[in-house]
């Protein structure tokens, strides 16, 4: 009997050790993917971000008009995207093309990040002469200018890209479900860390643009699309508010106009601003004109125009901490706090906001 209690003892304290060692080992196993340090945690880079950053999402996208052809000079922009910013936050991307993409882009670009990617081709009609535009006299516009070295004057399909970008593409049926947008291009190089969601700040601040760069646009590209704008505030003064950013776009209370435009390759914006019926009267004034084919209209001074006419500065932000490169032209903050702490790799002095060219220092003075 004594040796049966005995062998029952040794054989409970076993299973009590096991016991304590499975629950060690759980424990131990529980703690693996994330390691706290006080308030911090360092997260395992095999975790998914969204579970453990405590992220407010915004109803926003990145959008992507890209060809084909542009696939490694586009894969190199979103890799300092990336790893800049939206690998932290994981927004969705939107790519779009007048032509299919390709599956080896659609494989590559979606390889490069977490974030889900969409892929759309653009309508017909969205990128194509409407019916009123006489295609004689606009081939005879883009030779002209071609003669006269105005850039991309003789590019057809630059006249097709402007259009889209002023008048639909807020209107693809990718976009239709998003507030906001941040537009992204090949080749272009961010330098500083972005440690904020700037869609997050666009909407809590009721934000309706966001620019980095501004400057001059080239005269002979548009010589009669001020008259165009003078000729739509006459038709439809119910649209222009008070205190609007007319001073910006004007040095004479609107009677002319002085060239200057946001950068439009660079935007982050509120697409429901687009979509409503001051800038779609706006874009429909315009496109009526022809401007777009005749002449070499651009979407950046089109948008930047309508934000002069229909916004409040309160209302638009200069993102002066994220540092941007589109050739040939950077903005880089020159304040010391952005480089000595090493979230910016630019050099300030290559900073395009203080050359003779650039809008920036009279955005501040009105």
């Amino acid at each position: 009997m004594g040796f049966g209690i005995r062998h029952l003892l040794v054989y409970l304290r076993i299973i009590v050790i096991l016991f304590l060692v499975i629950v060690f080992i759980l424990f131990l196993n529980r703690q693996e993917p994330r390691t706290r340090f006080f308030n911090k945690e360092w997260i395992n880079p095999n975790d998914d971000l969204t579970l453990f950053t405590n992220v407010t999402r915004v109803n926003a996208v990145v959008v992507v008009l890209v060809r084909n052809t542009e696939l490694y000079q586009l894969l190199e922009a979103m890799r300092d995207f990336e790893d800049r910013w939206n690998k932290k936050y994981n927004y969705p991307y939107v790519f779009l093309n007048e032509l299919d993409f390709m599956e080896e882009f659609k494989n590559k670009t979606s390889a490069l990040t977490n974030a889900k990617t969409y892929y759309g081709k653009i309508p017909a009609h969205m990128w194509s002469y409407p019916s009123w535009i006489n295609q004689t006299k606009a081939a005879e516009s883009r030779n002209e200018m071609a003669s006269k070295g105005v850039i991309y004057g003789g590019v057809e399909s630059y006249r097709h890209m402007c259009r889209f970008n002023s008048g639909f593409f807020f209107q693809h049926e990718l976009l239709l479900p998003f507030d906001y947008y941040w537009r992204l291009e090949p080749s272009v190089k961010f330098f500083c860390d972005i440690d904020y969601d700037p869609f997050l700040f666009m909407q809590k601040n009721k934000l309706i643009y966001g620019f980095t760069i501004s400057l001059k646009e080239y005269e002979e590209t548009i010589p009669t699309l001020w008259n165009a704008v003078k000729q739509f505030i006459k038709e439809y003064p119910q649209h222009i508010p008070e205190n609007n950013l007319m001073k910006f776009i004007s040095n004479d209370n609107g009677e002319t106009y002085n060239l200057c435009h946001f950068w439009s390759n660079f935007e982050i914006g509120d697409l429901n601003f687009w979509r409503s019926k001051p800038y779609q009267d706006f874009f429909n004034h315009l496109d009526k004109l022809g401007g777009f084919f005749y002449e070499r209209w651009g979407d950046a001074p089109v948008h930047s125009i309508a934000v002069g006419l229909f916004a409040q500065k309160s209302q638009v932000h200069f993102f002066n901490d994220i540092g941007y490169y589109h050739l040939p032209f950077q903005h880089c903050p020159p304040e010391s706090e952005y480089h000595n702490t090493g979230r910016c790799h630019c050099d300030p002095k290559e900073n395009f906001d203080m050359i003779l060219h650039s809008c920036t220092p009279k955005w501040f003075t009105i």
